[in-house]
Formats: C-alpha cells, structure tokens, sequence
C-alpha cells in the first residue's frame, strides 16, 4: 500500500510539476490555481464526479467526455481544460485530488508561503481562519496558505497537513484511537 501510495504521489509531482511549468510560462499561476481549488471543490461536492475520476470501470473516452464536458461548463481556460483532459487520456484522474494539491503546494512555494490543507468537521468563519492562519504562521516562520475543506465525518476538530507534518485533532480520531485501546484491553 506504501508503494501505491508514493507511485501516486510521484505521478501527481510529475503532473503538477509540468502544469506549474506550463502556467508559469504563461503567467497564470494564480489563474490556474483558482480554476484547480474550483474543480477539487466540485470533485468534493459530487459523489459522481468523485466516483468518475476515482472508478477504473469508467473507459478514457467517457472520463474525457465527462471532464471535458465539466471544464467546459466551469469555464476553465484552454491550459487547464487541455491538461484535465490529458490526465484523463492518459488514465490518470485517479490522481487528480493529489496533482491539484502539488500544483497549489508549488504556486505557495513560488509566493513565498507554506501551503496547508485543513479538514474541518464544520465550516470554519473567517476569524476561525484568520486566527488559524495566524497560528501555523508561527509554527512554520513564514506565511501560509490555508485551503480548508469541510467532511462531516470527522465529528469535530481538524486535521491539518503543512508540509511533511500532519496534525489530526478530530473526534474520529480519539474515538478511533479510544476503540483500539479498549479492544487491546478487552
């Protein structure tokens, strides 16, 4: 599993790495990382999107029909449009999520900033971000890029990805850790 784990995240740097290449060519990193943060938005919303880009079942000419369709409709430009749909020609979309989160860690690291990944149980208001922003600022020394989903499963708390380091406060969590420690009792 550790394998597949890191063959996904070695295809998905290849991926994000071209795609900043070709944006900053272009001169439309932040442009492409709005339209990237978009697209894993509708990814997280649909559990048929999700299902398309995650399934082997679907063929490469209906996952480029459907992203291509989606692209179209999201009013992606030409760069990001043509390099969803090179993902999905080459049956890679299973990676997608993790090509996305490359390609906003790069743009962060081009601007001078750490990019951090946030899952909250709840949605956080802006003075939650503000001041959550503000306490990874000093844990990291520098600024930092807050991209926060929500996924109600977790109960409660956060888990917060900078970097190499992770940080999970969740209620899932504790209540997983707490069943763990109770059946090695039991």
């Amino acid at each position: 599993m550790a394998q597949t784990s890191s063959q996904i995240s070695g295809v998905a740097q290849r991926y994000a790495l071209s795609l900043f290449a070709l944006a900053e060519e272009a001169g439309a990193v932040a442009a492409i990382e709005a339209e990237l943060k978009q697209l894993q938005r509708l990814i997280d919303e649909s559990d048929d999107l999700r299902r398309l880009i995650e399934s082997p079942v679907f063929t490469a000419e209906d996952q480029l029909r459907a992203v291509g369709a989606i692209a179209a409709k999201a009013g992606m430009s030409a760069l990001a449009s043509n390099f969803i749909q090179v993902v999905a020609r080459n049956r890679r979309l299973f990676a997608l999520p993790a090509m996305i989160r490359g390609f906003a860690e790069l743009a962060a690291a081009a601007r001078g900033e750490v990019a951090a990944a946030v899952v909250s149980a709840h949605p956080l208001d802006a003075a939650q971000q503000a001041e959550l922003a503000a306490t990874l600022r000093e844990i990291a020394g520098k600024d930092v890029a807050v991209d926060v989903t929500v996924d109600p499963s977790l109960l409660g708390g956060l888990i917060v990805r900078m970097g190499s380091r992770q940080i999970d406060t969740s209620i899932q969590s504790k209540l997983n850790a707490l069943e763990l420690a109770l059946k090695e009792v039991g």
